[in-house]
């Protein structure tokens, strides 16, 4: 028999990157459903905005700060309760071709998208292992199972944010707690400012992304793609010998999405990208 959907009344959520975008789509879901929301942003003044807006309990965090994110937990706790659901959300997309790309935004990409998942996964275990329950939601993209032209660092750290999740899914096998990896399209957020559509997956609203993650919080699952279309053209592409493959993602525009952005339209996104991780470049600096 299946199980009956979960309830998400009184549950503490902690949503990293909550202030904007995807994180603040998602906590005004999860506020109506009843959830006690915590936001957390480097950009505390917009998350406190975002969170009078909603109900929900805003919070100052650089992810790159290790230190910093293991307070917030421990913050969210003390303040709220008990960690039900941490969603790893927070993540930038600086984009351009890969020989241009400068050392410090490798570093921002992979310590925001990838290190910083990694240290909130183990942190959320670390919390919800004791009490044989909880549900870690690490949001990836579509290019965590493709590469991108224009993105590679991009790719890269989402591969390893879908890498990561497998395999910790496994170690807590009957433990109680859930993993679910989120794989959006792009999503109509100033992430996605300049950027071409496809021909056959269009861009998706940030309301979809959340209702996706509200389901899954419902009756989890593993795998969530956004739309669901693209699980269906990703299965059917691992069928496919790779010229074949890579032929249809030509066809399809899908290797010039991310490539040669109107850039004008990027400028107010890509500046804050790259002022979006203060303790990584302070470690630089000394």
């Amino acid at each position: 028999m299946a199980r009956p959907p979960r309830s998400l009344a009184g549950k503490i959520v902690a949503i990293t990157g909550g202030a904007r975008g995807i994180g603040a789509a998602t906590a005004a879901a999860l506020a109506r459903e009843g959830a006690t929301v915590a936001i957390g942003d480097l950009d505390l003044a917009v998350a406190e905005t975002t969170a009078a807006e909603l109900g929900a309990t805003a919070f100052g965090l650089d992810v790159t700060d290790r230190a910093g994110f293991t307070k917030f937990l421990e913050e969210v706790e003390g303040r709220l309760g008990p960690l039900d659901v941490l969603i790893n959300n927070a993540g930038i997309m600086p984009l351009g071709r890969f020989e241009d790309e400068d050392d410090r935004s490798t570093t921002h990409q992979l310590e925001i998208n990838l290190h910083a998942v990694i240290h909130g996964t183990r942190e959320a275990v670390k919390r919800m292992r004791p009490r044989n329950e909880g549900h870690i939601v690490n949001i990836a993209s579509a290019a965590g199972k493709a590469g991108f032209p224009g993105a590679a660092t991009y790719c890269a750290t989402k591969h390893g944010v879908v890498g990561l999740s497998e395999a910790v899914r496994a170690e807590l096998r009957g433990s109680g707690i859930d993993l679910t990896v989120v794989m959006p399209a792009i999503v109509r957020t100033e992430l996605a400012a300049g950027l071409k559509e496809a021909r056959f997956f269009k861009s998706v609203e940030v309301t979809d992304v959340a209702e996706a993650i509200v389901k899954v919080l419902r009756k989890p699952r593993f795998e969530v793609f956004v739309p669901g279309s693209l699980d269906a053209m990703n299965r059917i592409t691992r069928l496919l010998p790779r010229a074949a493959a890579e032929w249809i993602v030509r066809a399809l525009k899908g290797d010039q999405v991310l490539l040669d952005p109107e850039t004008t339209a990027r400028e107010n996104y890509e500046a804050r990208a790259a002022a979006s991780a203060p303790a990584s470049d302070r470690e630089v600096a000394g």
